[in-house]
């Protein structure tokens, strides 16, 4: 399986040894990241893993053993159940001692999951805690279980999603994706359990990408493509975007601040966010 999603065109390929291992399985999934991080080849993605929660007795034995065995080359901890600045802080004293000790330079980064509703209300301290946070990740799972929202499965749309008069998830969710990209982070959605529903997967991709979310897990192969095409601008955004940003320069050239494409205004604000665009698709102009 780790294998298989290896060869896959995720952006990302996280090892799991939390809610995917059994408690029993601990020790040897250990081993297994462990020996894939040292041996497999990882396309130039981060070498990923997820540790267990704080409130486990896994957790320092997940990073201590990992990191050790893989003396430091691990790229990325995907940091669980994050509910406040300390528990960042707490890891990232643990990972520059050992980072010492192996002489590496730069840092271990951490995507930091906000799953909880004691996460959502320090996600923005959280955000601003280290240097080290390249992500923060929400969790509709354990966050509904948290916060009380009745739930059917992970992601998912249920009842309640049709008689609540808008979105259950547009406030946890739309904070959680200011408060990273206000830190200068990148803002990941969780994933959507039922891996054979690409229509209901496609939906709930939609309506991150709409609260300027960066990215969605999978947790399924075939809900890869989906994913990727949603949060891939399309041609038609990407040459809108060009246009913009050609036609603005173009006003500067001019002299003046604002200039029409057809029946739309473009100004500074628009030049910022077709800039935003093309940084997203590779395709900013140099």
């Amino acid at each position: 399986m780790i294998e298989k999603a290896l060869a896959t065109d995720a952006d990302v390929v996280m090892l799991d040894l939390e809610d995917a291992t059994a408690p029993a399985q601990k020790d040897a999934a250990r081993q297994i990241v462990t020996e894939v991080i040292n041996s497999s080849d990882w396309r130039g993605r981060p070498k990923t893993f997820r540790c267990n929660g704080f409130d486990t007795q896994w957790m320092y034995r997940d990073i201590v053993e990992v990191i050790q065995g893989t003396q430091c080359s691990v790229d990325r901890i995907v940091l669980p159940k994050t509910s406040d600045v300390a528990d960042v802080r707490a890891i990232s004293i643990l990972l520059r001692q050992m980072e010492l000790e192996f002489g590496r330079t730069d840092l271990v980064q951490l995507d930091v999951q906000i799953e909880s509703a004691l996460g959502v209300v320090h996600c923005e301290a959280i955000a601003e805690s280290d240097s080290r946070v390249v992500a923060l990740t929400f969790g509709p799972g354990d966050f509904a279980a948290s916060a009380g929202y009745p739930l059917a499965g992970i992601g998912l749309i249920d009842q309640w999603d049709t008689t609540y008069p808008g979105s259950r998830w547009h406030y946890p969710m739309s904070r959680l994706s200011i408060a990273a990209h206000a830190a200068g982070l990148l803002a990941i959605d969780g994933p959507y359990a039922a891996f054979r529903d690409l229509d209901g997967l496609r939906a709930s991709a939609r309506s991150a990408r709409a609260l300027g979310y960066d990215g969605k897990w999978c947790i399924h192969p075939d809900q890869i493509p989906v994913v990727n095409e949603l949060f891939t601008p399309s041609n038609e955004e990407i040459e809108h975007a060009k246009r913009v940003v050609a036609a603005y320069q173009e006003a500067i050239k001019a002299g003046v601040g604002a200039i029409a494409i057809g029946t739309e205004m473009i100004d500074a604000a628009n030049l910022r966010m077709a800039k935003r665009a093309l940084e997203f698709a590779g395709q900013l102009p140099t």
